[in-house]
């Protein structure tokens, strides 16, 4: 048999991972549900989530990955006997497929956006300029579906390359681009004039505003954001290294990919008060506020392909590790071809995304909003339901000493302690809370 692809150090396990949590969620999805719901206060929410839901459920999907060194499917199927827990897997694909289909679409606004910056076209642009390039954009009928095309065919590419030579290898390069740019980003913004207010917007929380919507928003935001309950970090745990240390890893990848988070929110709110611009505008925050600023500030023309080229190589990394998902249970479980595998799941991809570009607004099949759709059962459903499967799973179906053996490395790390408080939050608060919030997402209470 063809010896399986692993990851080859510590640091491309590390950066691996991050790039899956690193995504359209902290450059286009955070700040947007940032300003929609407050400010501070939904980000202190944000990080409550992640610290007794996220977390937890990050170390069930790396010990699942790890423990069995397959497909989420295969890890199941090999920790468990009970084909009630086969739900897992599947839930797990679905959700991958359906966050495809609408984020393929994100992504080739994206990269329209480099393009359309490359060209200069929002050089001195109006208020309702931007507003007239997005709109004629998202609500035509083929430029969408070919710029879904053009991020597939990348995708594509780096997949079949496979998991050493291809996602390995373009994300050692593309994340620590991806950061400076960032960061170039972040500090022009925070010169500009007002841009105080932006900072006080993002730090200063007003718990007026949190309700029980603000909690389920956070919560789905937190499973989208780290790639969670959908099997993406099972599977890419499944190429780490016997001596990665997964409590450790863990913990960076959630640190790293806050910072990230805040790192866009401090790029786009200063700068979005500092011309006046309302930081509640919605998905469209990113590509109708940040062509306006870049435009009107010294430098801009490079600033902006810098910023979408950053949005560009999170969106691509992102869509490789929910395509993983599914080309390792392709090609494990029905041993089919890794490159036949890839090219049947991206053309199902680029047919159904197509579809659901021409539904965001004004589009001819606009009468099914199949964008929203995929969005919300993904976000306030399956996600949620899937990480409480995978926490009852862990917690209540599998040996403690298995968990604590897994996360030691076999013993050989001291962290028995922390292995263990996660252990017991993983049985007995992750689920309740998930299922709280469960209930509350689809209108029980």
């Amino acid at each position: 048999m063809k010896q399986r692809e692993g990851f080859s150090s510590g640091l491309a396990v590390f950066l691996v991972t991050l790039s899956s949590a690193v995504g359209l969620g902290n450059i286009w999805l955070f700040p947007y549900l940032t300003g929609s719901n407050g400010g501070a206060a939904f980000i202190l929410i944000y990080l409550l989530c992640i610290a007794i839901v996220g977390l937890p459920v990050m170390l069930c999907e790396f010990f699942m990955g790890r423990r069995t060194k397959k497909n989420v499917m295969g890890a199941v199927t090999t920790l468990s006997d009970k084909k009630a827990f086969k739900s897992i897997g599947y839930l797990g694909m679905i959700s991958t497929a359906m966050i495809a289909f609408f984020y393929a679409v994100v992504s080739g606004w994206v990269y329209s956006y480099v393009f359309k910056s490359i060209k200069g076209i929002f050089k001195d642009v109006t208020t309702e300029g931007v507003k007239e390039i997005f709109t004629s954009h998202t609500t035509a009928i083929f430029p969408p579906a070919m710029w879904v095309f053009v991020v597939l065919v990348v995708v594509s590419v780096i997949l079949i390359s496979g998991v050493k030579k291809g996602i390995e290898k373009v994300t050692k390069v593309l994340m620590p681009i991806l950061l400076i740019l960032l960061v170039i980003c972040t500090i022009k913004s925070l010169t500009l004039p007002g841009a105080k207010e932006g900072i006080e917007f993002l730090f200063k929380p007003d718990f007026s505003k949190v309700n029980m919507a603000v909690i389920v928003s956070a919560l789905g935001l937190s499973f989208f954001k780290l790639s969670l309950g959908m099997g993406t970090m099972a599977t890419y745990a499944s190429y780490y290294t016997k001596d990665s240390n997964l409590y450790g890893n863990a913990a960076k990848v959630i640190i790293s990919d806050t910072l990230v988070s805040l790192l866009a929110g401090l790029a786009i709110f200063p700068a979005v008060f500092s011309f006046g611009l309302d930081p509640s505008s919605g998905p469209s925050l990113l590509f109708e506020t940040i062509p306006l600023i870049f435009s009107k500030i010294p430098g801009g023309s490079v600033l902006i392909v810098a910023f979408f080229l950053t949005a560009a190589f999170a969106s691509t990394m992102a869509i490789i590790s929910m395509m993983e998902v599914l080309v390792a249970y392709f090609t494990e479980e029905k041993n089919m071809d890794r490159t036949k595998a890839v090219i049947m799941i991206t053309s199902i991809t680029f047919i159904v995304s197509a579809i659901t570009s021409m539904t965001v607004s004004g589009g001819v099949l606009n009468q099914y909003p199949l964008f929203d759709l995929f969005d919300k059962i993904t976000s306030s459903i399956f996600l949620p339901l899937g990480g409480l499967l995978i926490a009852i799973f862990i917690g209540w179906f599998i040996n403690k000493k298995d968990f604590l053996d897994e996360m030691s490395n076999g013993g050989t790390l001291n962290n028995t302690l922390a292995a263990g408080i996660s252990y017991a939050i993983i049985k007995f608060v992750t689920p309740i809370l998930l299922i709280i919030v469960f209930l509350s997402s689809i209108g029980v209470i």
